[in-house]
């Protein structure tokens, strides 16, 4: 039966679903899908390519998890089945959000007996091929990168895939990923032959290209960013110099109500820079960064997860795809350059039905980036200047310094060249 969508709760009950995977979803706690899954669901259960427009934290990750693993439960393979032959594959940008989605599918197949396997670069080679030797696979998640390692060293096999999904595609477009997404999309069955769901942040024409040449008939799925981004935040802008930023920072991250704060800068010196002076101040505080070894972004995730540290720095390699519960406040340190990426950084917070707060520090150099946001977000943000006692002088340092530079960062300080490649080449 068809679950009527619109503006009343569907409820899971209402898409016939095999009851391992129905007993994951009630364990998890989802009652009702969210406006992205009830939009999709009832597509891509009945087999339809699906294009789906949506912002991190909007529930996408389940609807194609729950796609994926009704379908793999639906049609089980009796035949023999080989090692490193995935029946779906998901590929994601970034190594935090395949890890992210890989413990998603995790809890949804707990009652299933279906094998997931993540593949990502910054963690052990050969630690992932023994996990791909130890049987059947049925679900890969994995990066551009080493993805592309794993198949071209022989090491897996797309020729069987039924199923495969290309999460925030324009963030892949964005950090150059194509080229290795093309090289992935051609070793797995024709398109006819394939379930192809691709979600992304925006459609732009490349975006919409992409769909057309690797799905087929794709049906449109759109949930406008401004309901996921501003309903459930509270956003506040601070009219600051550069000179009292982090004066204003360590004041706010003092109150009783900021009880776990990510702060957001554009650059990772910046963001090592704000983490050691934190920490000196006696705030504990964790770092996530391209820089910092995934063993240890990991340990530092899980460490801001369970508050074990109050504070995460973090460059937008931690804005998207991430679900931590409980993000009280979100600083935007400095603003970012990208008015996306501003919806996806304040997407840490409000999840779940919690009123949220996002605090941005709008100074002489960075305030120009605000009426781009502003259209991004379709209202204006509530500008102020902070009362005096925010501005209060930080105390001294108490504590040795525990951030250093890193030995191959002696550069990392000069401006980057922040031109976005372009995309007028796009070929398949």
């Amino acid at each position: 039966m068809e679950p009527e969508v619109g503006s009343q709760q569907v409820s899971f009950d209402r898409f016939e679903l095999h009851k391992p995977l129905r007993d994951a979803i009630a364990k998890m706690g989802f009652e009702f899908c969210t406006p992205i899954q009830a939009e999709s669901l009832v597509h891509t259960l009945a087999g339809h390519d699906v294009t789906g427009r949506a912002q991190t934290g909007t529930g996408k990750t389940a609807a194609f998890l729950i796609t994926i693993i009704n379908d793999l439960l639906s049609n089980p393979i009796e035949e023999e089945r080989f090692l490193a032959e995935p029946r779906a594959l998901i590929v994601a940008p970034t190594r935090e959000l395949a890890i992210q989605i890989a413990s998603d599918a995790s809890q949804l197949t707990e009652f299933s007996g279906l094998h997931t396997v993540t593949l990502v670069g910054g963690e052990d080679y050969q630690k992932q091929n023994k996990a791909l030797a130890q049987g059947p696979v049925d679900l890969v998640v994995a990066t551009p990168g080493r993805l592309i390692d794993f198949v071209q060293n022989d090491n897996l096999y797309l020729g069987m895939v039924e199923l495969l999904v290309l999460d925030e595609a324009d963030r892949m477009l964005d950090m150059g990923f194509i080229p290795q997404v093309r090289q992935v999309v051609s070793r797995t069955p024709k398109k006819d032959c394939r379930q192809t769901l691709l979600f992304s942040a925006t459609f732009t024409p490349v975006i919409l290209e992409m769909a057309e040449r690797w799905a087929v008939d794709p049906i449109m799925v759109e949930i406008e960013p401004k309901k996921v981004a501003a309903d459930a935040v509270d956003q506040i802008v601070y009219l600051v110099t550069t000179a009292d930023k982090y004066n204003l920072l360590y004041n706010l991250i003092s109150d009783e109500k900021a009880e776990k704060v990510m702060v957001f800068s554009n650059r990772r010196d910046q963001v090592r820079k704000l983490a050691d002076n934190l920490y000196r101040n006696g705030v504990n505080c964790g770092v996530l960064s391209g820089e910092v070894p995934q063993n240890k972004r990991i340990k530092t995730l899980d460490a801001f997860k369970t508050g074990n540290i109050k504070v995460l720095v973090a460059t937008d390699v931690a804005g998207r795809g991430l679900h931590i519960d409980d993000v009280s406040h979100v600083v935007n340190y400095t603003l970012p350059e990208e008015a996306d990426d501003y919806v996806h950084r304040i997407g840490r917070t409000g999840r779940a039905g919690a009123i949220g707060t996002s605090i941005s520090f709008a100074c002489e150099e960075d305030s120009f980036l605000l009426p781009a946001i502003e259209e991004k977000l379709g209202n204006k943000l509530n500008c102020i200047h902070p009362d005096d006692s925010a501005l209060e002088r930080a105390p001294a340092f108490s504590r040795e310094s525990k951030f250093k530079p890193r030995p191959d960062s002696r550069n990392s300080s000069k401006p980057r060249n922040n031109r976005r490649p372009t995309h007028s080449s796009f070929k398949s």
